[in-house]
């Protein structure tokens, strides 16, 4: 199989025992289409400096840090693949992945081969089909910041709610989640199918159903960007709050399609109100990797590679010791301190505390984003 591989090694060789073989961890990261590719930069971003840090820092017991990538491009089958291909080169340990269906894959992949795995990014509440140690994940559960956004959603005085929808296990449970969420609170979802609707039937149907706020739970640049102009742009629709929860707007490329008219539109940030001392220093740095604002999944890259780096640290590189470990870490991340436990409706370890944000760009200043609920 074909990928990348980097190798990140310290700067100050004699910071550490020359004699000490590398610790390779596998990192799984979607950098070409169909995947969402600008996600990828930022995760592999965090996780890079993440491992640069480790290594100016000593290294783990003695050696360097390595990191081996794998690019999944959304693709289950070639993450699979990836994985088993890390697995012979001896990693103690997977990280990464994006996008939800390629993490279950890559997670049922991983706990078959007794490889740990640490999803940084992935929400879909069943990543694996039947409890497993070896799997811990930060990102939070996709039922629970989804609820947070229909209560946003409900506060903000809307309970007339349309999805325009794609094909997908993802898509499907946000869906959901959704409807189950609102409808215990008098809300109702209609479900806008986009294989069957042209951006101007879902305007017509927006204002068939006299609903206030369409939700957009579909890829990015398309058909989101087609859909987003037809709707600013129908004077029927000028009081139709425009949503993203899966957090399309976080990144550039949503401005380079939209402009101003990606503005307005709120999606889920997992990031806390005010950044920690670590968390400033190391946007400073991402930033100055990226060339831009680093987004929360660059983050969650960053925070992924400080627990890995720990748990190697206290219990070894056996990857039996490593998926032993979760339970105990306790790790200060960038966005707060990291700690695993079993939550409900999840069969991984996982963190049970990521901050959860509502956000969206400025019209003003569509480089700036505003706090509008936080969970």
């Amino acid at each position: 199989m074909s990928g990348m591989v980097t190798q990140v090694l310290p700067p100050q060789q004699d910071e550490m025992n020359a004699d000490a073989s590398p610790v390779r961890i596998g990192a799984l990261v979607p950098l070409t289409e169909p995947g969402w590719v600008e996600a990828g930069h930022h995760l592999l971003a965090g996780l890079e400096l993440g491992v640069r840090e480790v290594n100016d820092a000593g290294g783990v017991r003695g050696g360097p840090l390595e990191l081996v990538v794998r690019d999944t491009a959304a693709d289950p089958q070639r993450a699979a693949a990836a994985v088993d291909e890390l697995a012979r080169l001896g990693v103690a340990a997977v990280v990464g992945e994006y996008h939800s269906v390629v993490a279950r894959a890559a997670a049922a992949r991983a706990d078959s081969l007794g490889l740990p795995f640490l999803c940084s990014s992935a929400v879909i509440d069943a990543l694996t089909e039947q409890p497993t140690e070896r799997v811990a994940r930060l990102a939070p559960p996709q039922s629970h910041g989804w609820r947070i956004y229909a209560d946003f959603l409900l506060g903000a005085g809307h309970s007339r709610i349309a999805v325009a929808v794609q094909p997908s296990v993802y898509w499907a449970s946000g869906t959901r989640i959704l409807r189950d969420h609102l409808a215990a609170r008098g809300g109702t979802v209609v479900e806008l199918d986009t294989r069957e609707l042209a951006p101007t039937d879902v305007c017509d149907a927006l204002v068939e159903h006299r609903v206030t706020a369409l939700l957009l739970l579909v890829g990015l640049p398309e058909p989101a960007a087609s859909i987003v102009t037809s709707v600013r742009r129908d004077q029927r629709l000028t009081e139709v709050m425009i949503g993203a929860p899966a957090g399309q707007p976080e990144f550039a490329g949503w401005v380079a399609s939209l402009g101003g008219e990606g503005a307005a539109v709120p999606f889920l940030r997992y990031l806390p109100e005010r950044l920690s001392p670590l968390g400033v220093r190391v946007e400073r740095a991402l930033r100055e990797q990226l060339a831009e604002a680093p987004s929360f999944v660059a983050f969650e890259g960053y925070d992924a590679v400080a627990v890995i780096a720990d748990v190697l640290r206290s219990h070894g590189v056996d990857r039996a010791d490593v998926a032993a470990a979760w339970p105990s870490v306790a790790v200060e991340g960038t966005r707060g301190r990291i700690q695993f436990s079993r939550t409900p409706g999840t069969d991984v370890w996982q963190w049970a505390r990521p901050p959860v944000q509502v956000v969206d760009r400025d019209p003003a200043e569509p480089e700036r984003f505003r706090v509008l609920h936080s969970g």
